[in-house]
């Protein structure tokens, strides 16, 4: 199909007429409203008389300080199943060096058993590695004191934490800026 000078005329007069371009391909016909947003944006028509329905439409208005309901959130218990899981970390207190294993109760990957502490000691390049094969807590992989190493719990976000007010130190020299007087403070 090609744009004859009738068409485009016929194309102007409908697009200021307010039609859609969907109306205006079926008025032409042959034509796809993609061929016809194309070719109105190659003339460069912007301007639309606006239809009644248009004018109808009117913006809405928002109250700033209008009231909304307020949604409850309720706080969950969590499954007691889970949090039997977890450890209480407040209370771990860090070993001061590894625990020693007896080499009569040292595992290795063959000799592990189901309810086998699987806490890895020593570099497994070496025939000296081994596992703590301890008797594990139910549904975790390791034995209390190596659960208590691996599930520690996660430090508070950066942005939960309280702010801490830096002390202040009038023995350090304040670093001099070039430009910048010590004694003014920026706003």
């Amino acid at each position: 199909m090609s744009w004859t000078d009738e068409r485009v005329d016929l194309l102007k007069r409908l697009w200021s007429e307010g039609l859609s371009a969907s109306q205006i391909a079926g008025r032409l016909g042959s034509v796809t409203r993609n061929a016809v947003i194309g070719k109105v944006h190659r003339l460069g028509l912007s301007g639309r008389a606006t239809t009644s329905r248009m004018k109808s439409h009117r913006p809405r208005t928002r109250l700033a300080n209008a009231k909304r309901p307020v949604k409850q959130r309720f706080a969950q218990a969590g499954n007691p199943a889970v949090r039997a899981l977890y450890i209480d970390a407040e209370t771990y207190v860090a070993p001061a060096e590894e625990i020693e294993i007896p080499v009569a109760e040292r595992k290795t990957i063959q000799t592990l058993g189901e309810c086998s502490c699987r806490w890895p000691i020593g570099d497994p390049q070496t025939s000296e590695f081994h596992f703590c094969g301890r008797a594990k807590v139910p549904l975790l992989p390791y034995c209390e004191v190596h659960a208590r190493r691996a599930f520690q719990p996660v430090a508070p976000r950066r942005r939960d934490r309280p702010e801490i007010e830096a002390p202040v130190t009038a023995s350090l020299p304040a670093p001099a800026i070039a430009g910048s007087d010590p004694t003014k403070q920026r706003a």
